[in-house]
Parts: C-alpha cells; sequence; structure tokens
C-alpha cells in the first residue's frame, strides 16, 4: 500500500467523524469546564430517560400560552454563539408554526457556564422578565441579534452592551432593570443555577440544549428536526 492509498484509508473515516461533530452545533459542558465548537448529541442509551412532564420550569420566562399542549424546554448561555445561531435561524420559524398557533410554548432555561458575563447575561434577563414579561423576547432577540463575539468583552464593556440591548427595547427603563438586578442578584443567582441544575438532571451538558415530550436534543439543529419532534405528541 502506497502512502497516498494510506493517506486516503484514514482521512476519509477521520474527516467524516469531524464533520459529525459539528452537524448539530453546540458549547458542550465536560464536568469541569467548557469546550467550545463541538457537538452536542443526545447520548445514545447512555443518559437519564426524559420526560417534559419532569422538568421544573415554574418562574422560568416562556413565550406562547401558558397552557399550550406543549412545552419545549430550552437551555441556553448568551454568550454561546450556536445558542445565537438557534435563536436566529431556526426558533422564529419555530415561533410561527407552533407558538402564535398556541401549540407550544417555549420555556426558556439558564444554563450558565462559559464564564462571569454568562452570569451577569442571565441576571439581567431575569430581571427583563420579572418587570416588563411582554418585552422579554424582544429583549431577548435584540440580545443574540448583536451578541458580541464568545466573552470577547471585559465585565465593564459587557454591561455597556447589556445596557444598550436594554435601552433599545421600546417601554423597558434600563435603570429599573439595573437596579432590580442589584436588588435581586442572589435570587437571580439561586435561579439561574437551579436551572442548570435540573438540565443537568436531565443529561443537558450543551448549549443549547432542548427537552420535548421525551425527546433529549443538544446542539444548533434545524427547523426540521423540532418539526418531528414536535408534530406526533400533537396527534
Amino acid at each position: 500500500m502506497d502512502n497516498n492509498e494510506i493517506s486516503s484509508k484514514f482521512f476519509l473515516p477521520a474527516a467524516v467523524v469531524l464533520a459529525g461533530l459539528f452537524i448539530a452545533g453546540a458549547v458542550v459542558w465536560n464536568g469541569s469546564h467548557p469546550s467550545a465548537g463541538t457537538a452536542g448529541t443526545a447520548p445514545s442509551g447512555a443518559g437519564p430517560a426524559v420526560n417534559i412532564k419532569d422538568v421544573k420550569t415554574d418562574g422560568d420566562p416562556f413565550i406562547g400560552q401558558p397552557d399550550a399542549p406543549i412545552t419545549i424546554a430550552f437551555w441556553s448561555d448568551f454568550q454561546c454563539p450556536f445558542c445565537k445561531q438557534f435563536e436566529l435561524n431556526t426558533l422564529p420559524q419555530v415561533v410561527k408554526d407552533y407558538v402564535d398557533a398556541g401549540k407550544a410554548k417555549v420555556v426558556f432555561l439558564d444554563f450558565a457556564f462559559l464564564g462571569p458575563n454568562s452570569m451577569v447575561d442571565a441576571e439581567y434577563a431575569r430581571a427583563v422578565w420579572a418587570l416588563y414579561p411582554s418585552q422579554y423576547f424582544a429583549w431577548r432577540s435584540a440580545f443574540y441579534n448583536q451578541q458580541p463575539q464568545e466573552n470577547s468583552l471585559n465585565a465593564a464593556d459587557n454591561l455597556s452592551f447589556i445596557t444598550k440591548i436594554t435601552d433599545s427595547i421600546s417601554g423597558i427603563d434600563a435603570s429599573k432593570v439595573a437596579a432590580a438586578v442589584k436588588t435581586n442578584q442572589t435570587t437571580y443567582d439561586a435561579a439561574i443555577n437551579a436551572d442548570r441544575t435540573e438540565g443537568q438532571k436531565f443529561g443537558v451538558n450543551a448549549t443549547p440544549s432542548f427537552i420535548i415530550g421525551t425527546q433529549l436534543l443538544a446542539g444548533a439543529y434545524p427547523y426540521a428536526n423540532f418539526q418531528a419532534a414536535i408534530d406526533p405528541l400533537l396527534k
């Protein structure tokens, strides 16, 4: 076997594996620290059984009718680039076809693990939800539309970015949001950490991750994957 044949023999399988790693697209928690750029796929046969009925979502931000027949639990980190990919490319279609139609609600749970900015972002999101629930999704969408590169801002610049986003949403008083964070930080942090613990209980170790019915999806999958998970539950 010549060198070209040897290279072909080993390069092709490696390329296939690497391609598969990037299909779903997620930032993964490895137990002690995050590693960016790897795929998040539900472990086959290794993780715990999941059922949306067992997921605690009370108090978390959501969009859709409170009594919608389908609940989509969605764990994310505001610093995660794959969360941005999902929010901009897939979520709008899910909202159009299922949330706006009254068929599903999306509950936003925190999995803040990429650094200190992740916690601050999540705290401000909690404050927006507490004070201005009807503007929460607009705030969230604006954040992801302008999301800086992951952890590229220092603490002061990240706070300035959040303030700019908050100021851009009609009907939100950024000073009241900042005051709420200052007053309720301990409460918000407890809720944020509880969300991550809840996710880990069901095998969530990547952002974005979702539980729909009895399925765990980990990664920024295209719309068709969500359609395939939701439609059978509506029959």
